[in-house]
């Protein structure tokens, strides 16, 4: 049986005419090494940034479906150049758009999720021995709309694509060569990692590392999908995300993150009422906003409100405002907001068996004169907002003390 590989390309991989007929001679290549191939293109280079920018200047709030349409075109354009070029190193190819490939999304424009993908015409067109270019990002929603996936929504693409045909394995080219201990532009001595496990890898993505988009995390540990992460530019191995099912001991951290995409919001006198808090995440949710921090003081005196802080995407304050506006103005709740944070995290599997990982970071963060404003934890996460301009400083004092 012919094995089969997804490979996906971002953005910079294929950002002028020589870095797409790069990906186009890589592609090439792994068909004529003997296999099937599916290759997942992203828009080229700042092509995405640019819609957005014209999308603005004709309105201040534009559309979400019609961002969708706009948007969506950007990946088009990358598989249709791929096409030609892959056609005229002696292959056959043809490009399909998500639509076109089977993507079914739900109706969340801008923020789609992937309910399905029908596959058959990628397996047709592969049995016909032709390489399948699909245009990342994109799908088409129940109700029959062009739908996208959100920044980073070529990686869930890919993933989806290889679970659905079952690929051996899911490659996403990238301009960095893997997976890495810390931003390498942060941390000049951070180091790759050959292997890092999906639960790492999603707490990773969602704490900040820009490498994998962390719905395509969620999507690859639910479907088994093994995923190599390496460079567009080397033929160097790059890091495998899997299963973690290597029984050797491992370091307390893997990995320090950060984000300085985040906004605190805090909502002050909010009735001390059970079901209060389930009401306001409900209306977040409702949405479309995630909440990913949450502290919740409650009054000290009977009768006095409570107070609720929690984080959110800072592109995502905005929509989370105007949410909670029907709320707050019933409910006589005063809300404030903070754009000055930042989060960094230490994430290691290793830290559910060893003691005093906690400790150490708080410890680290306070010789460093850093002010420590919120805490999460998962079993293998340490979170803390702390002031955006000393995120870099946490960071490099954390790898040091944990990963030098």
């Amino acid at each position: 049986m012919t094995p089969t590989v997804v490979m996906k390309f971002g953005g910079t991989s294929v950002a002028d005419p020589e870095r797409l007929k790069r990906a186009a001679q890589r592609i090439v290549a792994k068909r004529e090494a003997g296999n099937h191939v599916v290759a997942v293109l992203s828009a080229r280079g700042k092509t995405t940034d640019a819609l957005i920018a014209e999308a603005q200047e004709i309105s201040a709030q534009p559309d979400p479906r019609e961002m969708d349409m706009l948007l969506s075109t950007g990946e088009r354009q990358s598989c249709a150049l791929c096409a030609m070029a892959i056609n005229d190193l002696g292959h056959r190819a043809i490009s399909l758009t998500g639509s076109q490939a089977g993507i079914v999304t739900d109706t969340s424009h801008t923020k789609a999720r992937i309910l399905d993908v029908r596959a058959e015409r990628i397996r047709v067109a592969l049995d016909e021995d032709s390489i399948v270019l699909v245009a990342g990002f994109q799908g088409v929603s129940t109700a029959k709309d062009v739908t996208t996936l959100g920044r980073g929504g070529s990686d869930t693409t890919a993933v989806a694509l290889a679970a659905a045909i079952g690929a051996d394995v899911c490659e996403i080219y990238t301009d960095v060569a893997g997976v890495f201990s810390a931003d390498p532009r942060v941390v000049a001595d951070a180091r790759k990692l050959a292997t890092v496990s999906f639960e790492e890898m999603l707490e990773m993505s969602a704490s900040g590392a820009g490498v994998l988009q962390l719905r395509s995390v969620e999507y690859a540990r639910t479907h088994g999908v093994r995923i190599h992460c390496r460079s567009s530019f080397s033929d160097a191995p790059g890091t495998v995300v899997g299963d973690g099912e290597d029984t050797a001991p491992r370091p307390a951290i893997t990995a320090v993150t950060h984000s300085t995409d985040d906004a605190r919001v805090t909502l002050q006198h909010v009735p001390d009422a059970p079901g209060m808090a389930g009401r306001i995440a409900t209306v977040l949710a409702e949405a479309n906003v995630n909440i990913d921090m949450i502290i919740q003081n409650e009054p000290v005196t009977a009768g006095a409100g409570a107070d609720m802080s929690f984080t959110v995407p800072q592109e995502d304050l905005r929509i989370a405002l105007a949410a909670l506006r029907v709320l707050t103005e019933e409910l006589a709740i005063e809300i404030h907001t903070d754009e000055s944070v930042g989060k960094v995290s230490v994430i290691g599997e290793g830290m559910k068996t060893q003691a005093g990982v906690a400790a150490k970071v708080f410890s680290t963060l306070g010789a460093e004169q850093i002010n420590i404003q919120m805490i999460a934890t998962s079993p293998v996460k340490i979170s803390c907002i702390v002031a955006r301009d000393r995120v870099t400083d946490a960071v490099r004092a954390l790898h040091a003390t944990f990963l030098t």
